[in-house]
């Protein structure tokens, strides 16, 4: 039983950590962000470093009022940007700056946003992650799944002859991400495993628009990832074989 309940909550500090570090991920957010606006909308108070440490699976005993803040925080974002617009202009210009960009709430397969008693089920290991985070990637595969994408959203095609129509559909608007995801596909740069999983839901949103393959969701879509990345194992094998 000891082992269990010990299980139980390792696996729940490492999905708390997959939620933060996917969270900042797809807003390309610092871990400074969320103390920031809970203290400029007096919503609580949280240290940066407690953010990074969830981040990391290293914050093991958080006190209560980290959880609150991270479901007042949220809820202010689901509620839109136009709600607190004026009151960051005030307290924190630079904030909304960084928000405009990006401001995305984390939501539960109900499509509400998490709440504080959600975060600390999830800590806790009583409650899973909600289903457009429930995925893990490993840093071993990560290159191998850059790969694969380049290769399954250009249908093969060099990058060249498939540029302007793939990233047109690149749902994303930031310069940042835009050009990273460029040199992805052109094969210049390897998402790391913490990119891919802020880029997942938007790589699938890029794949349904390009693909007509019914894709049910992003775990799937990953799941196809990795087939492909098999693919091109072999055929490197292959290609090595008949080279020698």
């Amino acid at each position: 039983m000891k082992s269990g309940f010990r299980d139980e909550l390792i696996a729940g500090r490492r999905a708390m950590a997959h939620l933060i570090h996917v969270w900042h991920e797809r807003n390309a957010w610092s871990h400074k962000v969320l103390p920031a606006l809970a203290e400029s909308l007096d919503l609580g108070r949280v240290h940066s470093s407690q953010i990074s440490n969830l981040r990391n699976g290293k914050l093991v005993s958080p006190s209560p009022e980290v959880f609150f803040v991270l479901g007042k925080v949220n809820n202010a974002l689901s509620l839109g940007l136009e709600n607190i617009k004026n009151q960051l202009s005030i307290v924190n210009p630079e904030l909304l700056k960084i928000l405009v960009d990006s401001a995305i709430p984390v939501e539960g397969n109900d499509g509400n946003p998490l709440a504080a008693g959600d975060f600390f089920e999830i800590f806790v290991g009583l409650a899973s992650l909600p289903s457009s985070f429930d995925w893990f990637i490993e840093e071993k595969e990560a290159s191998v799944l850059s790969a694969s994408l380049a290769d399954y959203l250009c249908k093969g095609k060099s990058w060249r002859m498939c540029r302007d129509e793939v990233m047109a559909a690149y749902p994303v608007s930031k310069k940042q991400r835009r050009e990273r995801f460029a040199e992805v596909m052109a094969g210049l740069r390897d998402y790391t495993a913490e990119e891919l999983d802020g880029e997942l839901l938007d790589l699938h949103a890029t794949n349904r628009v390009l693909n007509d393959i019914a894709v049910q969701g992003a775990d799937d879509f990953l799941e196809s990832l990795r087939q492909r990345g098999l693919l091109l194992k072999d055929q490197e094998k292959l290609e090595i074989i008949f080279s020698d």
